[in-house]
C-alpha cells in the first residue's frame, strides 16, 4: 500500500528579492537624469513599499522603473498593489503593499476547481494561509499542478513541500 503524496499551495512573497529590487530601483533614479532634482525616491515603509516624487506623473515613472525590477528578480507583479499617486505636502506619494498568502476565499476557488477538473482521489485542504493537496498517485498530483499552471489566477501561486 503507498503512502500519500502531498504538496502545498502558497503565495510567498521572497522579500530578500523585493530588498534587492528596491536598491536597484533607488540606485537607478540616482542616477537617471530625468530624476535629478525632483525629490524622487523608493524605501521601505513597514511592510509596503513607498514611492515619492515632486509630480504624480515622475512618481508612476519610479512605480514603473520598480515594476521592472521586480520581473528581471522573478517577483510576481500579482503580489503587489499599487496605489494611486495622491499629495503629500509638496510631493506626490505612491503605497505599494506587498500580498502575502492565499485568502480563504482564493483558496476555496482551488479547492473547488481541483474537485471539478482534477483527478479523482485527490484531496485540497485549507491550512491557514495555504493549500495543502494530497494525493496516493504522485501523477495525479502533477496533473493538478498542470491544472493549477493554466488557470490566471489574479494572485500567484507556488507549490511547495512535494512529499
Amino acid at each position: 500500500m503507498a503512502s500519500e503524496s502531498s504538496f502545498d499551495i502558497v503565495n510567498k512573497l521572497d522579500r530578500q528579492e523585493v530588498d534587492n529590487a528596491l536598491q536597484q530601483t533607488a540606485k537607478e533614479i540616482n542616477q537617471r537624469f530625468d530624476f535629478k532634482g525632483v525629490d524622487a525616491g523608493i524605501k521601505w515603509a513597514g511592510d509596503a513599499v513607498e514611492i515619492q516624487a515632486n509630480s504624480d506623473q515622475r512618481a508612476l515613472a519610479v512605480l514603473d522603473a520598480f515594476k521592472g525590477r521586480l520581473v528581471k528578480r522573478q517577483v510576481s507583479l500579482k503580489n503587489i498593489e499599487a496605489g494611486e499617486p495622491h499629495a503629500s505636502g509638496k510631493l506626490y506619494k505612491i503605497t505599494v503593499e506587498m500580498i502575502n498568502g492565499i485568502t480563504q476565499e482564493n483558496a476555496k476557488k482551488i479547492s473547488k476547481l481541483i474537485r471539478d477538473e482534477g483527478p479523482k482521489g485527490v484531496k485540497a485542504q485549507v491550512q491557514g494561509d495555504e493549500l495543502r493537496v494530497s494525493s496516493k498517485s504522485r501523477d495525479d498530483l502533477q496533473q493538478v499542478q498542470a491544472l493549477i499552471n493554466k488557470q490566471d489566477f489574479d494572485f500567484a501561486v507556488q507549490f511547495v513541500n512535494y512529499r
